[in-house]
């Protein structure tokens, strides 16, 4: 895989499976612009921002350089979080970066969203996430409430599966330009907010637990995000790849009583 020549923005890209795409990507020889509300001393070229504050995030898209050739939406919060926030930041805030950037990205560019295998029951939960993906930011406490997300996981559940067909529904949305978007689903994940993970998600995590040899590190993840923006995955369009350790096979398995 080469990279040289290209310049990607990630966000997130001050620690966990960011900071791990960022040293991936300049491995590759490509030129790194990170965004995160904490210091990245990673990068080529760093803008602090609060992605859950979608005016501050406006700012930033009319910071950021234009002609990049790739964008990473890396950035997200634990389940722990309280539930408008988490959607904010692993849902809204990755579909509005997106979409206020596209045009400003470089012909054949690639963007990557990082979702969770924690989103792959978006099948068992459409009118959610139908529900989810046409609110408007100021309506988001309204959903929250119609749909009673203040406890438990089930936020960080459905803010995956909402990023999962968002990224499917936008497969050819910039096909003219020859950009495409994919998205990545790790299992659980050595990072930061893998405790909090563990503790929130209960059971399913506890399954993973018992079942999975290791959890996934950070650099387990960043060379599938790094695939996905060279020249050698320009087929892909729309896709969800799974570095998860062999659990969602298990999962989908022990479903079906196979």
């Amino acid at each position: 895989m080469d990279l040289s020549d290209r310049r990607i923005i990630v966000t997130g890209a001050a620690s966990g499976i960011g900071a791990a795409t960022v040293t991936e990507l300049r491995s590759l020889g490509a030129t790194v612009v990170g965004v995160d509300r904490n210091p990245a001393d990673n990068v080529d070229e760093h803008f602090e921002a609060d992605l859950s504050d979608p005016s501050e995030l406006d700012h930033l898209v009319a910071r950021l350089p234009v002609g990049c050739d790739g964008l990473c939406n890396i950035a997200g919060v634990a389940p722990t979080e309280p539930a408008e926030l988490v959607l904010a930041v692993n849902t809204l805030a990755p579909i509005r970066l997106t979409e206020a950037l596209a045009p400003m990205l470089g012909e054949n560019a690639s963007i990557v969203n990082l979702a969770s295998m924690a989103g792959n029951g978006w099948r068992d939960h459409l009118g959610q996430v139908r529900d989810l993906l046409s609110v408007d930011w100021e309506h988001l406490p309204d959903l929250v409430a119609r749909h009673s997300l203040d406890d438990g996981p089930r936020s960080y559940f459905l803010s995956k599966e909402a990023l999962i067909v968002w990224t499917m529904q936008h497969r050819w949305t910039w096909r003219e330009r020859g950009i495409r978007m994919n998205c990545v689903s790790p299992g659980p994940v050595e990072t930061p907010i893998l405790a909090d993970f563990l503790e929130t998600l209960g059971d399913r995590a506890q399954e993973s637990v018992r079942n999975m040899d290791r959890f996934g590190r950070p650099e387990d993840i960043a060379p599938v995000v790094a695939f996905l923006l060279t020249d050698e995955a320009r087929w892909f369009r729309g896709a969800n790849l799974t570095p998860d350790g062999g659990m969602g096979a298990h999962l989908a398995l022990k479903r079906h009583g196979l």
